[in-house]
């Protein structure tokens, strides 16, 4: 994404930020979230109070020391023993909590996304219109962790900072007493001078620190796509393993490899220097802020208005003031990395929802479940999403049990129109009419084999358990795949294990289980030699008697095995030819 993206998702981000964060504390889990949230905030608000406690401890415990008191040396060294223990547990289960939420809220997001991403073949839309929108499953893994985690950690901090300010402010205005000072022959006096000093650094440290650090919102927004390409670009080499040997581009993947790290290592760079001089400042601040209300307040210590116990809890009480007001100065190394993440979520549920089919696109071009048997084509015409058309005005119908062969050069449509058949090309009018209950079984020329045992691989789409071994054991024997029996159990990620040639029979063995009533062979049988594409389609043929085969393939001796030719030319035309005796 460049950066006139970027800077599009900066501004999106605010627009569409609630249609991410809201939907959770509405959901079927509400109350549970909600409960979490009411006590992980009421826990927050305890470690406030108990930080009030702890400032009061300090004025007491300091005045016993000057005052050489030991009883109330020892009474307030037990009472800090409580204060601590108390502390440290609710602390521990904030944590505990919080983490709780984090992973509850992140289950829900993620089940959502992957729903959306899913759902009308959304995930095969954003590749074919080639939106932009980059590694969406970096953003669904990994953008949605960060925005669960940020949103919490920050917008709890936030409000113990305000709770803090609020209950702080009031401690110190009352401890640090007025500052008073002639000017020009006026006597001038500032009511709880130390508040207004609090407020006056943090707000200047807190501009400056903007003021540095703001172009890491941009620089982690790069580093997050160039990272997410990079381990993109790593299992590409390992799920094409054998192709890249055959090759043997190792140089040029290697290379491929190195110049998408060299964008990593440019960006980190530039990431040092911005954080380099952002910690130079932020460093600075918080030194200076340890001495700082000391010397502030140092005068009225050796003027005796106020005991080692008063300064020593006057440094406590504007230190938390301070601390609650530099709140964006501490955090905005995570926020920046935090409003990086939503900027990628925002604009990958907006591409999502940009790519759900429009109801025009919906009539335009439309699939229809009807109670005739046959598959029914009327008027259809397809494009790319260019505009470019593919196929004009295609009618035509295929009658249950028919075979029929789609040929014409590369690039006019054929695979297209498969595409079209099974729902998943939106680009186009015309309207295609099959049964309603009829399954359908598409055969690619590359098969898709999940990653699991072979057993479930051959399977799919069903579910494993759907066939039982002896139907799976037939259809691979039929299949000429009998070696393949024995390592039914056998997980791999079989389309790296086995070669093209066993890939496309395992398909044909898939066919044999699932008995589709139609079933579109697209190029199924490049990858077989003749003797074997034979054997494999009088098979079927003979097995599948009821089932329609519609085939795409280059092969001129495939016309034999269909009934009737579809053929398409370059400008979009087609003609429909009828064989008198195709085999059987």
């Amino acid at each position: 994404m460049n950066e006139q993206n970027s800077s599009t998702c900066n501004k999106l981000s605010y627009r569409s930020l609630w249609k991410i964060l809201g939907p959770y504390w509405w959901s079927e889990e509400k109350w549970a979230g909600r409960g979490l949230l009411a006590v992980i905030i009421t826990l927050n608000l305890g470690l406030v109070y108990l930080s009030v406690l702890f400032n009061q401890w300090n004025r007491l415990f300091y005045d016993s020391i000057q005052n050489k008191d030991y009883g109330s040396f020892k009474t307030q060294l037990l009472r800090f023993s409580v204060l601590a223990f108390i502390y440290i547990a609710v602390a521990v289960y904030r944590l505990y909590l919080n983490q709780m939420l984090e992973m509850k809220w992140r289950r829900w997001l993620t089940s959502q996304y992957l729903e959306r991403w899913m759902t009308h073949q959304v995930y095969y839309r954003m590749e074919v219109q080639r939106n932009g929108t980059d590694n969406p499953d970096q953003r669904i893994a990994e953008d949605i962790r960060l925005f669960t985690s940020g949103a919490l950690s920050l917008s709890l901090g936030l409000l113990s900072s305000v709770v803090t300010l609020a209950s702080f402010t009031g401690i110190l205005w009352a401890l640090s007493g007025d500052l008073s000072f002639t000017l020009s022959g006026h006597e001038i006096i500032i009511p709880a001078y130390m508040v207004w000093v609090a407020l006056t650094y943090a707000f200047f440290g807190s501009y400056l620190t903007h003021w540095i650090g703001k172009a890491l919102i941009t620089l982690n927004f790069k580093q997050q796509r160039y990272e997410a390409d990079f381990r993109f670009g790593l299992v590409r080499v390992r799920e094409n393993a054998e192709g890249i040997a055959l090759y043997r581009g190792e140089a040029s993947e290697q290379e491929n490899l190195n110049s998408r790290f060299v964008q990593i290592l440019k960006n980190w760079w530039v990431i040092m220097k911005c954080q380099k001089r952002l910690t130079w400042f932020t460093s600075s601040y918080t030194q200076v802020a340890i001495i700082f209300p000391i010397l502030v307040a140092a005068p009225r210590f050796f003027s005796g208005a106020i005991q080692l116990g008063g300064l020593m809890q006057i440094a406590s009480a504007f230190s938390h003031v301070q601390s609650a007001l530099s709140w964006f100065i501490d955090n905005y190394r995570p926020f920046a990395e935090w409003k990086s993440s939503v900027d990628r979520l925002t604009s990958f549920h907006e591409t999502v929802c940009e790519t759900q089919p429009k109801q025009d696109e919906l009539a335009c071009l439309q699939v229809n479940a009807e109670d005739s048997p046959q598959l029914s084509i009327d008027n259809l015409n397809l494009k790319l999403p260019d505009g470019r058309v593919l196929v004009n005005n295609l009618t035509m119908t295929v009658s249950p049990g028919e075979r029929l062969l789609v040929r014409g050069p590369s690039g006019v449509g054929k695979s297209t129109l498969f595409r079209a058949i099974a729902g998943i090309w939106p680009f186009g009018s015309g309207t295609i009419g099959v049964h309603q209950s009829a399954s359908k079984l598409s055969l690619p020329q590359k098969p898709y084999l999940p990653i699991g045992t072979l057993r479930d691989a051959i399977s799919y789409p069903e579910k494993p358990g759907t066939f039982c071994d002896s139907e799976i054991e037939k259809s691979l024997e039929l299949c000429r795949l009998g070696d393949f029996v024995m390592r039914m159990d056998e997980s791999a990620h079989w389309e790296q294990v086995i070669s093209p040639r066993e890939q496309q029979r395992l398909a044909f063995a898939r066919a044999l289980l699932c008995k589709p009533a139609w079933l579109f062979l697209d190029e199924a049988t490049s990858a077989l030699d003749d003797a074997t594409q034979d054997y494999l389609y009088s098979m079927i043929g003979r097995l599948l008697p009821n089932t329609s085969i519609v085939s795409i393939a280059h092969r001129a001796d495939l016309k034999h095995f269909h009934r009737r030719i579809l053929s398409f030319d370059s400008d979009g035309n087609h003609h429909l030819a009828t064989l008198a005796y195709p085999k059987s």
